[in-house]
């Protein structure tokens, strides 16, 4: 290893590495502390003062040669032998957090698609059901006073929800329906009031709210029949 520019001195002349009382593989903490150790040595003599700093020059200047023609020191091999056999300092453990609980997951809601309703007539008991109750209906509305045609109405419509809610086994579409079919109903019967002379003998002594229920009833039966 080089020994810097004053290392092929005579005797008399001392190397840089001398002056400083190193040796050429000390470290640079080794060679900053020698530096400082020196000038502590001679005081305030002005002349020893500058060999030192020129000696410790020297050996910068050698060591920063060394770097560039990629020399390593001793100091540095051992350093990095030191760092190589030293354990890895083990991290703290961290404290584990508390795992939460896996949640079932849960079902899909499923809703019914709307689909037209299937047209067929109801047989046995679920047609004679029908026309025997709204037979009892539509008497009831002739025979009652004019003002409980609406209750008439409403007992009607009660009673075709539960009888396609038996055949379709969907309250929803029933009550839909069933709704659907008076709404009708009284629209055709609000067009035959509009039509029919009141001055016309119907054979009955029937309001005009009870002629405007009849189409109702008969839809709602229509539909208890045929809406399966």
């Amino acid at each position: 290893m080089n020994q810097g520019p004053d290392s092929s001195s005579t005797g008399s002349q001392p190397s840089p590495y001398e002056r400083l009382g190193i040796e050429t593989g000390a470290g640079f903490e080794a060679v900053q502390a020698a530096k400082q150790a020196r000038l502590d040595e001679v005081g305030e003599n002005p002349q020893a003062r500058a060999q030192i700093e020129a000696a410790y020059d020297a050996v910068l200047m050698d060591r920063l040669k060394e770097r560039q023609q990629g020399k390593v020191s001793t100091a540095a091999l051992n350093a990095s032998a030191r760092e190589a056999k030293a354990p890895p300092s083990a991290s703290p453990a961290r404290p584990s957090l508390p795992s939460l609980p896996k949640l079932a997951a849960l079902p899909k809601p499923s809703l019914p698609k709307p689909s037209l309703p299937a047209l067929e007539l109801a047989e046995g008991q679920q047609r004679w059901l029908p026309v025997g109750g709204f037979a009892l209906l539509t008497l009831l509305l002739l025979l009652a006073p004019a003002s409980s045609a609406e209750l008439v109405l409403a007992l009607s419509t009660l009673f075709s929800v539960v009888l396609l809610q038996r055949r379709s086994r969907r309250l929803l579409q029933a009550v839909g329906f069933s709704i659907l079919l008076l709404s009708l109903g009284l629209g055709i019967g609000a067009l035959l009031l509009q039509v029919l002379d009141p001055s016309l003998p119907l054979g009955l002594p029937l309001d005009a709210h009870q002629v405007q229920s009849l189409p109702a009833l008969l839809l709602l039966l229509l539909g208890a029949l045929l809406i399966a």
